[in-house]
């Protein structure tokens, strides 16, 4: 979307007579905005309060040919250099709300799982401890179907609410969202997560506490949270770990100016120091190209990419 500064104008005025003033950026730079810090400027960047809010926004840029992405707290999030010629919506802060009612947490798009976590373990409720160390949002891992150490998303979801393009917002089974590895029907079919209501069991807040943190050591000690990424680079492929094909691959500490292969975690690319998208797509293809020569094997990103899709940069 290439706009004129009378354009670009406009759709601002338009933005924020939507979703008011302060909730509008113009030109926001997204290394802001995602864990990894890398990015550059989205045209717009809005931060709908509500529902209402974030329905008009999606109708007008949609009425108008506008490209848009919901993000949450860009924990998996790459962004191009040249940043998103369109409008970035993020649902985080301003749903982040959630409560716990008996056996059951009934949680918004936004709100972070290690949050969840947390009051899970306060209110005696185990299922969530996977989560404690995951720092993204219920949304994200609704549609990923995040999991860790042997838990996912899928486990503790009851009904799962979303917003569809067709239909408008819908509340969906377990069944419904058929969740896979990394994988969901909101992801396959672009519904918006709008929140959950996961179930969970009850249990002995101590044990929980302890579990919790016996999982917070094996992440400190294992991956580089000292350093700032999208968390795991690559899918794990069938009958492999990705990390370790990369680690015997000879590419432990392998560097594109400031992307490198985490030494701690081969699974990792890191932020190593002021590293641009550029250095990161090009150390990825580096991997796979090698982990390929190696082993055979393809590896599949795990990153979500924006601004270009992975068909393009890999092909």
């Amino acid at each position: 979307m290439h706009k004129t500064t009378m354009q670009k104008q406009a759709i601002y005025d338009d933005l924020a007579g939507i979703a008011g003033a302060k909730s509008v950026l113009a030109d926001e730079r997204m290394d802001r905005h995602t864990l990894f810090r890398i990015g550059g400027p989205a045209d717009f960047f809005v931060m709908p309060e509500d529902e209402l809010s974030l329905t008009k926004v999606l109708h007008y840029c949609t009425e108008r040919g506008i490209p848009s992405y919901i993000m949450g707290n860009g924990s998996n999030l790459l962004v191009m250099d040249t940043g998103f010629r369109g409008v970035i919506i993020q649902l985080w802060k301003n749903f982040g709300s959630f409560q716990v009612q008996g056996t059951s947490i009934q949680a918004r798009c936004g709100a972070m799982l290690s949050a969840l976590s947390r009051a899970a373990q306060e209110h005696a409720l185990t299922g969530l401890e996977f989560a404690s160390g995951i720092p993204g949002t219920l949304g994200g891992a609704a549609v990923m179907n995040a999991g860790a150490y042997g838990g996912e998303f899928k486990d503790v979801a009851q009904k799962v609410r979303v917003l569809d393009p067709k239909e408008g917002i819908r509340e969906l089974s377990c069944e419904q969202m058929q969740f896979g590895y990394r994988t969901s029907a909101a992801a396959a079919n672009g519904y918006i997560i709008l929140g959950a209501d996961l179930h969970l069991e009850e249990g002995d807040p101590d044990q929980i506490k302890s579990r919790m943190e016996e999982l917070k050591e094996a992440r400190t000690s294992k991956q580089p949270l000292e350093l700032p990424s999208a968390g795991s680079t690559f899918k794990r492929p069938q009958g492999y770990f990705a990390g370790k094909l990369i680690m015997d691959a000879g590419l432990r500490g392998y560097r594109v100016g400031g992307a490198m292969v985490s030494p701690k975690h081969c699974g990792f690319v890191v932020n190593a120091g002021n590293a641009t998208c550029a250095d990161v797509l090009t150390l990825m293809k580096d991997v796979r190209s090698r982990v390929y020569q190696s082993f055979g094997v393809w590896l599949e990103p795990e990153v979500k990419l924006l601004g270009e899709s992975w068909d393009v940069i890999f092909q």
